[in-house]
């Protein structure tokens, strides 16, 4: 068996990934400072605005931002703090618990959506040529399948905008638009 080589041409593809990694979290939290978030807070807060009534279980809310339940737990814990999100039971199932945006959450958000949107633009659109965003969102979907397999995250559950919420027929709890009918579900903890 001949032991794999990467080629310099991978080698420098797989730095410079690692490089984008490390660098653009960091310089958007440094623009979204402005807001008085991360753009974890922010991608939070706008998955939430996004669903119309502010209401997610915190087990979508994890797959639709790619986190673990873990770091999300966390985050909410601060966001919190500051008065944008609550927690609250779902009515629907016991087991659950939802984020609900808070009326300040909803008013940082929509100030920070312009602030966002420059941020992204600035750093990352304004250098793409015509047709390289969807190129850019092949490749990264082509990776992210790559590493969740199992699809857990909602950016790799379809092939198209995952963030969609599903039939409202299909969820088990309001708060959660994109559950499937069948109880198991790889977002929700394991006991």
């Amino acid at each position: 068996m001949t032991e794999r080589q990467l080629t310099y041409d991978e080698r420098v593809a797989v730095a410079r990934l690692h490089a984008l990694l490390e660098l653009l979290p960091t310089a958007l939290d440094k623009r979204m400072q402005q807001a008085g978030l991360t753009s974890f807070e922010f991608t939070l807060l706008e998955a939430l605005a996004e669903t119309g009534d502010g209401v997610l279980r915190l087990s979508a809310l994890a797959s639709r931002t790619n986190a673990t339940l873990a770091r999300l737990s966390r985050v909410v814990t601060g966001m919190e703090r500051k008065g944008l999100v609550r927690r609250a039971p779902c009515a629907e199932d016991a087991r659950a618990t939802n984020a609900v945006l808070t009326a300040e959450g909803r008013r940082v958000h929509e100030a920070a959506v312009p602030l966002y949107a420059e941020a992204v633009s600035s750093m990352i659109l304004d250098g793409l040529a015509e047709g390289d965003v969807g190129e850019l969102a092949r490749l990264a979907f082509a990776v992210l399948t790559r590493l969740d397999p199992d699809r857990r995250l909602a950016v790799t559950a379809a092939g198209e905008c995952a963030a969609d919420p599903a039939p409202s027929d299909a969820a088990e709890c309001p708060a959660d638009p994109a559950a499937p009918a069948d109880p198991e579900c790889p977002a929700d903890p394991r006991p």
